[in-house]
């Protein structure tokens, strides 16, 4: 390879991690304040304004470079404070699994633990996974009866703390807002690579919250 053009390489590839990691770090900072807020729903307000700032004008955006200047906000449901539940965490035996991603990719995580709540009236649950690349993290996808018609056919995530989607915790009980459910990067671009859905957390109801399609 010529000097020069190994150093635009070297070039790109800095400047591109340095700007995920600006994607990151706002990112994080969004949902602390998210977790700091006494009033969900004026938080989650907030969370789509800089989630459509990112998209609109962020390098590492997961929109199409050539369609964000007309991109007009990512759709979502009416808040609905109902969809907002606190989870009871049940330990489960660990067991390895290999989820599929898109463009036939697989995430090795560990599935830990399961999340129980009543929603509309029926008692649910998710399995939590424990990420087991580089640091770890919690990870939560999934899917509901509206999935593949108004929201992503893949699935959503509600909780990606590795990503720092993390609503935190009150009294010990895990804090799942499906208002602020959303989509992987791969539902706007095949360009990115992202875990899907497991079986298990394919749940049988509609969740009309969170992100649509």
């Amino acid at each position: 390879m010529p000097i020069a053009a190994s150093v635009v390489e070297h070039t790109t590839m800095t400047t591109g991690t340095l700007e995920l990691l600006d994607w990151k770090r706002r990112i994080f900072e969004l949902y602390a304040e998210i977790r700091a807020s006494s009033d969900p729903e004026t938080a989650w307000i907030r969370w789509r304004g800089v989630r459509d700032q990112l998209f609109r004008s962020h390098p590492q955006s997961p929109l199409p470079g050539p369609t964000r200047a007309a991109f007009a906000g990512v759709p979502y449901y009416p808040y609905d404070p109902e969809l907002r539940v606190l989870a009871d965490v049940e330990p489960a035996a660990p067991e390895r699994r290999e989820i599929a991603g898109s463009a036939g990719s697989t995430v090795v995580v560990t599935r830990f633990a399961l999340a129980a709540f009543e929603l509309v009236g029926e008692p649910l649950a998710l399995e939590l996974y424990w990420l087991e690349g580089y640091g770890g993290g919690i990870f939560v996808p999934f899917a509901d009866s509206t999935s593949g018609g108004e929201t992503y056919g893949p699935g959503r995530y509600v909780l990606d703390s590795v990503k720092g989607a993390d609503l935190g915790t009150e009294g010990g009980r895990l804090v799942l807002d499906f208002n602020f459910a959303y989509n992987p990067s791969c539902s706007y671009d095949d360009r990115w690579a992202c875990p899907l859905c497991p079986p298990p957390n394919r749940l049988r109801i509609p969740i009309r919250a969170g992100e649509k399609t």
